[in-house]
């Protein structure tokens, strides 16, 4: 069985009967095992993946199934699913059962997708290499010396492998793009508060986003259809309509795109990722659109206010973790206090310690004022900024990462070289706005090269439309 492109092709295999969900079951669980040295699964759900299999098989059987039928699929393992285990990638969370499924689970089974596993990733979503997980880096499929790219770097190699047609990831500064630009896939970022958060593991509140890795323009539309949309559950969920944005995949009008010229200008970034990105836009020329280059002069900023922001939130979300409620306990601890010390540094990894300690710090009295609130102030610039660009610009580009995938434990050590990898990807996280990865080919040792999109709040339509001509061109 050869790889399926999108989810269309795999419908026309079952309605035309030429393919049950058993077998096309059993030919993702061989590839997972063909593939198991990769390490993008923590766990594979055979039994419940069977189970909804047989249920969905019905259904297209008696003309009753949901959109996402046919839909084999992995979420990253900091999504809640009910009565499986859900760890984060960490020691903390080891042999934690969900007692309930979260949103966007919920609707995926709604719809009759198939849930085939949970995917590594960095611990509690912290790290851009997905060498942080307490089971382990994730092998990149292209060159298995080098990494997948993070926090969710196993649900892109999932898809990059062919172990799954598509999965869910989070994106709080990148996490869903830079591993999709790694590996060669489609990254997607919807606005903040288009999909629910509730049932996802908290990072960093105001930034986490679910996202999407597919192959395919016409999955990633299908499944923000699905999974956008109002939720009591969460109360910082839009409550616009959800557009039909897989039957809307249209070519638009001539736009504007505005390429940042300091993201290409710049003497970090990779020259053969820059000599794919200018190819791109003679591409996006070639469908009529306008590219104008513009200045963006805060560049520099972006990195240190995400680090402090997000530090400070997790600093936060993760104080829930104290060895008392759930959760690793150490057992030899004779007091309250020595048992919330010992428990969180036993559970806890090193880049988890990092982070909480570094939020800790910019929230303390003394500092808050300085560090803190400082980047709020700087954050309001950075997405005025980026609002006043969307007034004269339909579209904003810029690279996805400075370098292509880059080797294991080569940026391990040195924890702001790994963070200033990021600098391309956190500009939409502050803003608010939705992003995609898009993959341009690979370069002559064969890694994946990308370029990111951008666009205006809840303008999702129109960015996955341009992204569905650009790589339909050919």
């Amino acid at each position: 069985m050869k790889k399926f492109a999108s989810l269309a092709e795999i419908r026309a295999k079952l309605d035309q009967k030429e393919l049950d969900l058993q077998e096309l079951l059993a030919y993702y669980f061989e590839q997972i095992s063909i593939h198991k040295h990769l390490n993008a699964f923590n766990e594979v759900f055979f039994d419940s993946a069977t189970q909804q299999a047989d249920t969905v098989q019905q259904k297209l059987a008696n003309g009753t199934a949901g959109k996402l039928a046919g839909m084999v699929i992995g979420i990253k393992d900091n999504i809640c699913y009910a009565g499986h285990e859900v760890t984060a990638s960490s020691k903390m969370l080891e042999g934690f059962i969900s007692p309930y499924s979260s949103t966007v689970v919920k609707r995926l089974l709604q719809e009759d997708a198939i849930i085939i596993g949970r995917l590594n990733c960095d611990e509690f979503a912290m790290g851009g290499s997905n060498e942080t997980s307490y089971f382990g880096a994730v092998k990149n499929a292209a060159d298995e010396a080098r990494v997948s790219g993070g926090s969710s770097g196993g649900s892109a190699v999932a898809v990059q492998a062919d172990m799954c047609l598509a999965a869910l990831g989070t994106d709080t500064g990148g996490s869903v793009r830079q591993p999709a630009a790694f590996c060669g896939n489609i990254g997607f970022k919807p606005t903040y508060g288009r999909i629910s958060r509730y049932g996802v593991i908290a990072y960093a509140s105001s930034f986490d986003q679910v996202g999407t890795l597919t192959s395919s323009v016409s999955d990633a539309a299908l499944l923000l259809e699905v999974l956008a949309g109002a939720d009591e559950e969460d109360s910082t969920v839009a409550t616009l309509a959800v557009p039909q944005y897989a039957q809307h995949l249209r070519p638009l009008a001539p736009k504007k795109i505005a390429v940042l010229r300091e993201t290409i200008d710049n003497e970090a970034l990779d020259p053969e990722i820059k000599q794919a990105i200018l190819a791109s836009l003679e591409q996006f020329k070639s469908l009529g659109h306008e590219i104008e280059y513009v200045s963006f002069n805060l560049l520099d900023y972006l990195v240190p206010t995400y680090y402090i922001l997000t530090t400070a939130e997790a600093s936060s979300n993760l104080s829930r973790f104290d060895g008392v409620h759930y959760g690793h306990r150490n057992t030899d601890a004779e007091s309250l206090n020595s048992l919330y010390k010992l428990s969180r540094a036993e559970g806890f990894g090193e880049e988890v310690k990092r982070r909480i300690m570094l939020g800790t710090f910019v929230l303390s009295a003394g500092y808050y004022d300085a560090y803190y609130q400082k980047a709020q102030q700087v954050r309001r610039l950075i997405r005025e900024k980026i609002e006043e660009l969307l007034k004269t610009y339909d579209f904003l580009l810029s690279p996805v990462t400075p370098t292509p995938a880059f080797k294991m434990g080569e940026h391990s050590q040195d924890p702001l070289v790994m963070y200033m990898a990021d600098i391309y990807t956190v500009l939409a996280s502050l803003a608010g706005i939705p992003a995609v990865a898009l993959p341009l080919g690979n370069n002559q040792a064969g890694l994946p090269l990308s370029v990111q999109l951008m666009t205006k709040h809840f303008n999702e339509q129109e960015l996955l439309s341009l992204s569905h001509s650009f790589l339909n061109k050919n």
